[in-house]
């Protein structure tokens, strides 16, 4: 069986420990994760003046799907980058409607994907700081909890959360005999 695969969107601004922490436990669990550059195929500036480079450009990535999972860190700046992108729209879209998994940590559920207008109705949480960003609308239920599950989407709070975060992602793309087996050596 081919091995699930994830796009993780990489935008300037990006919370890089929520970046890196995403594609190092997927690709632990053993999933094939692709980097998409948001702005392009270059370096990313992220928002403690980490820099890393994507694989390539959002739109290259896109070209090689679909993907089983799509993935955005946080970072306000990051997510806000990621909201305005008519690529990164039209591709959580479609992942929706497909019904294939979006996880979202920190800003990312409040900015963006309430600005895409995915995930309507769904329980989730993020930073709790933004929390009035995504029940602003009234179309979303902001829950408490370091991970929240409703569904296809998994959202997540912040950079403490990471790893649970990522690690439930591993659980909906494989199973959770590999999302133990992928937490044990990680200490987790």
């Amino acid at each position: 069986m081919a091995p699930k695969t994830a796009l993780v969107l990489l935008a300037e601004g990006a919370e890089e420990m929520e970046a890196v922490i995403a594609i190092d436990v997927l690709r632990r669990g053993g999933v094939k994760v692709t980097v998409g550059g948001v702005g392009g195929a270059g370096s990313v500036l992220c928002s403690r003046d980490v820099v890393l480079l994507p694989d390539m450009s959002l739109e290259e990535a896109v070209a090689k799907g679909p993907y089983d999972a799509v993935v955005l860190p946080g970072g306000l700046k990051g997510a806000e980058n990621i909201g305005k992108s008519a690529t990164a729209k039209a591709l959580l879209t479609e992942q929706e409607k497909a019904g294939r998994v979006i996880g979202a940590i920190c800003a990312a559920p409040a900015v963006s994907l309430t600005s895409v207008g995915v995930g309507e109705g769904k329980k989730m949480t993020c930073y709790p700081a933004l929390k009035d960003k995504l029940t602003g609308s009234g179309k979303y239920t902001f829950v408490d909890e370091k991970v929240v599950i409703d569904g296809q989407f998994v959202t997540s709070q912040g950079p403490g959360t990471a790893f649970d975060f990522a690690l439930a992602l591993v659980e909906q793309l494989v199973s959770s005999e590999k999302r133990a087996a992928t937490a044990k050596p990680m200490l987790l």
